[in-house]
């Protein structure tokens, strides 16, 4: 029977066609790979929903080598990189070599299977560090809430300042000029809005008025 062809691939990835890719393509070069098996995704690595990943899929089969430049062009969720790595090396029984680091190389070395064992061991251990980290930032966004409203700091989006003419027209609403409903249509707020802002200026200004009326402190 007659050997079957093993192929060179390559996979690139960037997450916009702002960014350059010339760097990814000067690491692949000494591989010899054809440029009809480069493969290039300008998209964010969360997840492997990409068009032209799902078409290299469709091509490698057992014995290929895919060649990428890092690990963080594969893909960026190392969950998902694990899954990834799985369905190539052990489903379609290809091989990748990752040329950022030496030890993501599952070929054969020296007629054994440690290629493929050592890489394996790599990635669990970085895909454990990653889910750490993640973790570990979700616990040190959760502890800076947390002491941020323990100091009474306002978290969340800056609000809007009023319209310049707010006080005059809470003015004229105060005196009964106008309604609130006419006053929020003016201020170009909703009804609701304007009445929670009127009543907290009104009730600065019953402190304001009865702070200048109010009798001088003892010395």
């Amino acid at each position: 029977c007659s050997l079957v062809e093993t192929l060179k691939y390559a996979y690139i990835r960037v997450s916009t066609k702002e960014q350059n890719i010339d760097r990814q393509l000067v690491a692949l070069k000494p591989y010899g790979i054809p440029e009809q098996n480069i493969y290039c995704d300008y998209q964010s690595g969360k997840d492997f929903d990409r068009p032209a990943y799902k078409k290299l899929l469709g091509k490698l089969k057992r014995g290929d080598l895919l060649i990428v430049k890092s690990i963080d062009r594969l893909g960026r969720n190392y969950n998902e990189i694990l899954v990834q790595w799985q369905n190539i090396t052990k489903d379609i029984g290809a091989d990748i070599l990752v040329l950022d680091m030496e030890l993501l190389d599952t070929r054969e070395k020296n007629g054994s299977l440690t290629g493929t064992l050592i890489a394996d061991l790599v990635l669990q251990v970085m895909a454990y560090f990653a889910q750490t980290e993640r973790e570990s930032i979700r616990q040190r966004q959760a502890e800076g809430i947390a002491a941020a409203k323990s100091k009474g700091k306002h978290l969340g989006r800056k609000p809007e300042p009023l319209p310049t003419d707010f006080e005059c027209i809470c003015t004229r609403c105060d005196s009964g000029e106008i309604s609130t409903r006419m006053a929020a249509i003016d201020l170009g707020m909703s009804h609701s809005t304007f009445y929670r802002h009127f009543c907290s200026w009104k009730s600065e200004k019953a402190v304001s008025n009865g702070r200048q009326s109010g009798t001088p402190l003892k010395a």
